[in-house]
């Protein structure tokens, strides 16, 4: 794609048509899903941006959604969305 820069000059530019503003703590709880990254990610991010107290919880109601999409298009994640929903329960 192309932009328009305020002096007039057009130039090559990439839109992400996925952009999203929301709770850093979202993306973050998404990174545990299917692996994970390392812990070395974690550490690092969390040594410059701490998180809030309780993120371990709000990680699960976060990935809940993730779970709960992945069964309606693939199946056989009903169990893991149960197991999701009975510990946000206990919280």
């Amino acid at each position: 794609s192309f932009a328009k820069e305020e002096d007039g000059t057009i130039v090559p530019v990439i839109f992400d048509p996925a952009t999203y503003y929301g709770d850093r703590e979202a993306d973050l709880a998404m990174t545990y899903l299917f692996g994970g990254f390392g812990s070395d990610f974690y550490e690092g991010y969390e040594s410059e941006w701490p998180l809030a107290e309780g993120h371990e919880k709000r990680r699960t109601i976060y990935n809940l959604y993730h779970i709960l999409n992945h069964e309606v298009l693939f199946g056989g994640y009903m169990g893991q969305a149960r197991s999701m929903i009975s510990q946000i329960l206990r919280f």
